[in-house]
């Protein structure tokens, strides 16, 4: 039976209320349903998910853990969700992160990956539900999700454009029946986001 180690990576999104004493505990977010409808997808593969998603992360927390928490991990597959963060945290002023750090830092944690492991790349755009107190945000997420997108062409094997996914969901439904808070998703939203990983996947298999 093949074998498949899978590494999710991100922050809040991913992390989802796992056991940080044990990386495997996936929590209640999206790894956990995209693991299920993996799991019952691909009855062939054995899979080994682990999950290393921290709250509050922004882009340069995963290069701060890069050794630890991708390289010494050595996973078959690396999925990474980040970059809400990087304009949450600096919202409140709009002190945004000048578009080319935010580059080099996400540029760092791919470049790194490429050149210390084996793994395939699948990254998820980084997404924003449509709640009143947050709309703003889109005044910097929209260059950073340009910036992802950018970079996804250079290094991901897989690119899932989340963003365009779950606006598309919304049409004839409740946007914040996904995120009641405009990121961190439902367990409706993590549903909908882990068949999407599970659909994505299959260019791995």
């Amino acid at each position: 039976m093949k074998k498949v180690k899978l590494l999710f990576q991100g922050d809040s999104i991913t992390d989802a209320g796992r056991d940080k004493a044990d990386f495997h505990n996936l929590g209640n977010g999206y790894p956990k349903f995209a693991a299920k409808f993996l799991k019952e997808k691909y009855s062939n593969i054995e899979f080994e998910f682990i999950d290393l998603g921290i709250s509050g992360n922004q882009t340069k927390d995963l290069v701060d853990r890069l050794q630890t928490d991708f390289i010494d991990i050595n996973p078959d597959v690396i999925s990474i969700l980040i970059g809400i963060n990087d304009v949450w945290h600096h919202a409140d002023d709009r002190s945004w992160i000048a578009d080319d750090i935010f580059e080099e830092r996400y540029r760092t944690v791919l470049v790194a990956i490429k050149n210390k492991t084996n793994a395939k790349i699948m990254i998820l755009e980084p997404f924003l539900i449509p709640v009143a107190d947050k709309l703003f945000f889109r005044e910097d997420l929209y260059r950073k999700i340009e910036i992802v997108r950018k970079l996804a062409r250079e290094f991901a094997d897989v690119y899932v454009p989340l963003d365009g996914l779950l606006n598309a969901a919304f049409i004839g439904d409740e946007p914040t029946s996904f995120a009641a808070d405009g990121v961190h998703p439902t367990e409706k939203g993590a549903n909908y986001i882990g068949k999407i990983y599970c659909e994505y996947f299959e260019k791995f298999v």
